[in-house]
């Protein structure tokens, strides 16, 4: 299997075609974007002009778009996918969604005769760019075994985390929860100190030397210190997305969800203060509370 596809080239797609490419397969792209169509073909990608002419070019297209509604469109909407996708093909989800909304595309793409595999991933913007994303797979294990290589490509860290479709959303959806709670309580820790008279290199130093140490936690802080809030690669709207599915997946679960739905509030809150901004941008409103200013 050489011939893959790529629809949805922002930055998490377009890295992701990049390292397709490094891995030596044919790579056809699409995005309402013709600009970033073009930085495909000048990385020697293809280039399509709809989603359906990715489909007529690929053997397995990866789909990385924002939301739901745009999976359905490029999937199963005019020029979708599914008008030239041969049978025996393979569509690999890689977007975040609600887990209802993979399910629901699910049941035409198997009439089709084309096979899916529910993939979101996690990583951001630099593990789409080394090529070291964590993938969450569902789909048959035979199905994940074949395509082994595609994933590989693409990801470091793949989990087969079972057969149902939905599965691979429902265990994103888990840990996103995990990483907005997180995200609050480093928010919250630096304007604490920093208000009761600590420098931040001291907090810096302490925090990633303690049991809580992490990348994310070294990143965030570091972006933080740095006053660096924009164009960094993860833009507060996916995550405030993300939490919302969270949410959603929570309600429907019947699961009381007390820290990540602080969490969500405060997402919406800096969503609609710094609606440009990453996610360490929702710091400056605690400073703002606090009267204060994180810095090194």
């Amino acid at each position: 299997m050489k011939r893959i596809g790529m629809i949805g080239l922002g930055n998490m797609g377009f890295a992701m075609a990049r390292n397709l490419l490094a891995g030596g397969f044919e790579v056809t792209g699409f995005d309402i974007d013709s600009a970033r169509v073009e930085e495909l073909v000048a990385a020697g990608g293809r280039g399509a002009a709809s989603s359906a002419e990715v489909g007529s070019a690929a053997d397995a297209v990866f789909v990385m778009v924002m939301n739901g509604s745009q999976l359905e469109q490029v999937i199963c909407g005019q020029d979708g996918l599914l008008e030239t996708l041969a049978a025996g093909s393979t569509i690999i989800v890689s977007a975040t969604i609600e887990p209802r909304e993979i399910r629901a595309v699910a049941e035409p793409i198997a009439a089709k005769g084309v096979r899916i595999m529910d993939t979101p991933v996690s990583g951001g913007k630099d593990g789409a760019e080394g090529g070291t994303l964590t993938m969450m797979v569902a789909a048959p294990k035979d199905t994940f075994d074949e395509h082994m290589e595609v994933l590989e490509a693409v990801g470091e860290k793949i989990f087969h985390v079972g057969e149902e479709i939905g599965m691979g959303q429902t265990v994103k959806a888990s840990l996103q929860a995990l990483i907005g709670a997180t995200f609050t309580a480093i928010f919250e820790s630096l304007v604490l100190g920093s208000k009761a008279g600590v420098e931040g290199r001291v907090l810096f130093e302490v925090f990633t030397a303690s049991g809580v140490r992490s990348p994310l936690l070294e990143n965030c802080a570091r972006l933080i210190m740095d006053r660096e809030f924009e164009n960094t690669g993860s833009h507060i709207s996916t995550m405030y997305k993300d939490l919302g599915i969270t949410m959603n997946l929570a309600r429907e679960s019947g699961v009381a969800m007390f820290t990540t739905s602080a969490s969500y509030e405060l997402f919406q809150s800096g969503i609609s203060l710094f609606p440009d901004g990453d996610n360490w941008s929702i710091v400056k409103l605690l400073e703002q509370i606090a009267d204060t200013e994180v810095s090194w």
